[in-house]
């Protein structure tokens, strides 16, 4: 055998040695193991039995008025809070009006039942909960049915001349807002 072929030989000698070596170091038992997860929101949805709450014409100083509706928790998250958020827009039939607003002479008196029991929220005039949001309700539970409520509007008879507010309206917006309760660790 010539000098080149022994060469050779040893050579593909130690490569086939060498690839031997380094194929029996990967050689080793292994397993696997799956774990998956699933993330599920919970719902908030506060419920209101009615759309329209107070619709009165030909109204005078001195009248009021009760109205009731409802509230629920129709959702699967308990609800921390609920406010309410009024607004509303004054149509001036005479413009006569001047800086007056008729929201200053519609006294809200809000009342609500717990237990067979009327409890007043709040007393006040439109104006004044106007862009004013207020606390109602809290600690709401989930699935919580039929919360009644039950609302006194009184146009306020100030003793003065009120004639400038002959043929005026108020449109009332009422928004309720449901807030839900704190994140905690689960």
């Amino acid at each position: 055998m010539s000098i080149k072929k022994k060469l050779g030989m040893g050579m593909a000698t130690a490569a086939l040695g060498l690839s031997l070596i380094g194929g029996g170091t990967y050689a080793y038992f292994s397993d696997t193991a799956e774990a998956t997860g699933s993330f599920t929101n919970g719902t908030l949805d506060l419920g209101i039995n009615k759309t329209t709450i107070v619709d009165i014409s030909n109204l005078k100083p001195g009248d009021y008025m009760f109205r009731d509706f409802q509230l629920s928790n129709d959702g699967s998250l308990d609800m921390k809070q609920v406010l309410l958020n009024s607004s509303y827009e004054v149509i001036d039939a005479n413009k006569d009006n001047g800086t007056e607003d008729f929201g200053d002479h519609i006294m809200v008196e809000y009342l609500y039942k717990v237990e067979g029991k009327e409890n007043v929220v709040f007393r006040k005039t439109l104006s004044e909960l106007k862009n004013n949001p207020i606390e109602v309700l809290k600690n709401v539970p989930a699935g919580k049915k039929q919360i009644k409520f039950t609302v006194q509007f009184k146009f306020l008879d100030n003793g003065e001349d009120q004639n400038k507010f002959q043929g005026d309206s108020l449109k009332l917006k009422w928004n309720f807002e449901a807030k839900q309760k704190d994140g905690e660790a689960r």
